[in-house]
C-alpha cells in the first residue's frame, strides 16, 4: 500500500470496518474483462479465518465464471463523507474500506440454513422475523475463503 499512514493493519479493526459495511463487491475472471457483482453478505470469523457469505438465484453469469476459475477479489467500504477545506480549496473522501483476495466455493445443501442465518445476521431485521424456508432450495449460497487482506481509512 502506497500510503501506509492510512493502512488499517490491524485485524479486529478490519473486522469492524467489515461489519459496518452493507455491500461486498466481487470480482472474478470474466471472458474479456473483469467481472464485478455487488452482494449482499454476512461474515464468520474463527481466530484470524474470516468467511464471507452470499447468497443469490440458482443460475447466472458469476457461477459460469467461478466454474472456470473460483479465485477472486473483494472490495467493501462505508463511512463516506466528503471533507471540504474552504481556505486551501481542496476536498477529499473519508472514508473506510477493506479489499482481499480469497477462493469462492459454493455451500453445500445440508449447510444453507446456517449460512444464511450468518448472512441474516450483519443485518439490522426486525425483532422476530424469519425468512421463508420455502426460498432455500431456490437459492445458491456461496463461501469466501479469503486468504488475505488489508484495510484503509481515509479521515480528515
Amino acid at each position: 500500500m502506497r500510503r501506509k499512514d492510512r493502512e488499517i493493519s490491524d485485524f479486529d479493526e478490519m473486522i469492524e470496518v467489515i461489519k459496518k459495511c452493507d455491500v461486498c463487491r466481487v470480482a472474478m475472471q470474466g471472458e474479456e474483462y473483469p467481472y464485478v457483482v455487488p452482494l449482499n453478505f454476512g461474515i464468520e470469523t474463527d481466530g484470524t479465518q474470516v468467511v464471507l457469505y452470499f447468497h443469490g438465484a440458482l443460475e447466472g453469469k458469476k457461477y459460469e465464471l467461478l466454474a472456470k476459475n473460483n479465485k477472486v477479489c473483494f472490495e467493501m467500504d462505508c463511512g463516506h463523507t466528503l471533507y471540504t477545506d474552504m481556505e486551501q480549496g481542496n476536498c477529499t473522501m473519508c472514508y473506510e474500506s477493506v479489499i482481499g483476495f480469497g477462493v469462492m466455493e459454493e455451500v453445500p445443501e445440508e449447510e444453507k440454513l446456517e449460512a444464511l442465518d450468518i448472512l441474516m445476521e450483519h443485518y439490522p431485521v426486525p425483532a422476530g422475523f424469519r425468512y421463508n424456508e420455502a426460498v432455500v432450495p431456490r437459492t445458491r449460497l456461496l463461501r469466501l475463503r479469503v486468504k488475505e487482506m488489508t484495510g484503509k481509512r481515509r479521515g480528515k
